[in-house]
C-alpha cells in the first residue's frame, strides 16, 4: 500500500530537475494570483488567494512544464484555477491533464464514480433522469451543498478532484467556496482536535456511491496531520457521519459550530475561506483541490442549466491511528 509521500521525492532525476526550474515560475503566479473575497480587518490572518494558470491549447495537457507546473501548485497551495483557452464540452484536457500528472508525477489515476458510471460524473440538476440507478446524488439537486470533502466514505479518499464549468449559473447562484483545513483545525480546542484524530466515527456510504452492496459504512477517523508537511488533512461530510462516543460527540458538536459561523458560500468573511462566483469561476474553467487540505461547499444554484463536470484521482490511504473498519 502506497505510503502519503511528497510526489517529487519519487520522480527521475530529469523530473526533479524540471521541477526545480520552474518553482520560480510558480511561486510568481502564485504571487500574482487574484485575492478572492478576502477577510477584513486590521487583525485578520492573511487573506487566501487562488494560483491561476492558463493552458491556451489542448496540447498544454501533454507538455511537461505544464504538467509540471500543475503538480507543483497543486503540492505548494492545495487549490488551483486553470483557464481554457478553447472550448472543451468533453473534458478532453482534463482527461488528458490528470494522465500526464500519473504518468510524469505519480498521481494514482482517477477513480470511478458508482457501481455504473466511469470516470467522469456531471454536477448538474436532474429532475427525471439520475446517473445511478433510482438515487439522485446531492450534486444533483439545486440545493445547498454544505461543508463537506468528496468521498470521505471511501477506504481510499482520493488526494485531489476536478471541476471543469461547461455552462456557469446565470443567475448568481452556485457559489463554490472552499475552506483550508489548516486554517479551520487552528479554530479548534485541542481536544477537539485530538478527538477528531481518533477512529471513533461511523461513515455511512451514500446509496448513490454503493460499489459493494455488503458494505454500508466505514469506521475512522475524520483528521489526520500528514507525517511529513505537518498540514492538517480532514474528511467529512456531516450528513453520513455518527460519532460512537460520547468525546467524539462532543468534538463534532465543536466542528459543527465552527463551520456554522463560516457560512457555506453566503459570503460571511473568513481568514480561511475564500468564494469563487461565477465571475471568478466562469464557463470555460477548471478548479483543481486538494481534497484532503481543502473543505468545498456551495450555496442554491439559480440556473437549471447550470452544469459541471467533476473528475477524481489519487485515491490513498487516509491516515488513521487505529485504523479504518468496513463495516456491513
Amino acid at each position: 500500500m502506497r505510503l502519503l509521500v511528497h510526489r517529487a521525492g519519487g520522480l527521475s532525476l530529469l523530473t526533479r530537475l524540471h521541477i526545480r526550474s520552474h518553482r520560480r515560475e510558480a511561486h510568481t503566479i502564485a504571487s500574482a494570483a487574484t485575492t478572492i473575497r478576502p477577510s477584513t480587518g486590521s487583525n485578520s490572518v492573511q487573506s487566501l488567494t487562488v494560483p491561476y494558470v492558463t493552458a491556451p491549447t489542448i496540447d498544454h495537457s501533454t507538455q511537461q512544464s505544464h504538467v509540471l507546473k500543475v503538480h507543483e501548485q497543486l503540492w505548494k497551495h492545495g487549490i488551483l484555477k486553470i483557464s481554457l483557452g478553447f472550448a472543451d464540452p468533453e473534458s478532453r484536457y482534463l482527461e488528458q491533464l490528470v494522465l500526464s500528472l500519473h504518468k510524469s508525477c505519480s498521481h494514482q489515476l482517477p477513480i470511478s464514480h458508482s457501481a455504473s458510471r466511469g470516470w467522469f460524473w456531471d454536477v448538474r440538476p436532474e429532475s427525471v433522469s439520475f446517473q445511478t440507478a433510482n438515487h439522485r446524488a446531492r450534486s444533483e439537486t439545486m440545493e445547498e451543498f454544505p461543508w463537506h470533502t468528496d468521498c470521505s466514505y471511501e477506504e481510499l479518499p482520493p488526494r485531489f478532484f476536478a471541476l471543469q464549468v461547461l455552462q456557469h449559473d446565470r443567475f448568481g447562484g452556485g457559489t463554490l467556496s472552499a475552506m483550508n483545513i489548516q486554517r479551520l483545525n487552528q479554530s479548534l480546542s485541542l481536544s477537539t482536535q485530538a478527538s477528531l484524530m481518533r477512529p471513533e466515527y461511523s461513515i455511512n456510504i451514500p446509496k448513490e456511491f454503493v460499489k459493494d452492496p455488503t458494505k454500508q459504512k466505514i469506521v475512522g477517523n475524520l483528521m489526520a496531520i500528514d507525517q511529513e508537511s505537518q498540514s492538517c488533512m480532514m474528511r467529512f461530510r456531516r450528513d453520513i457521519v455518527t460519532p460512537l462516543t460520547e468525546r467524539a460527540a462532543n468534538a463534532l458538536e465543536e466542528l459543527d459550530a465552527c463551520l456554522q459561523t463560516t457560512g457555506a458560500g453566503n459570503h460571511l468573511e473568513s481568514p480561511s475561506t475564500v468564494h469563487l462566483t461565477s465571475a471568478d469561476f466562469p464557463t470555460g474553467t477548471i478548479i483543481m483541490m486538494d481534497n484532503r487540505r481543502w473543505l468545498h461547499a456551495r450555496n442554491n444554484i439559480n440556473d437549471p442549466k447550470r452544469h459541471l463536470r467533476r473528475l477524481r484521482w489519487d485515491a490513498i490511504p487516509f491516515p488513521n491511528n487505529g485504523g479504518t473498519i468496513s463495516v456491513e
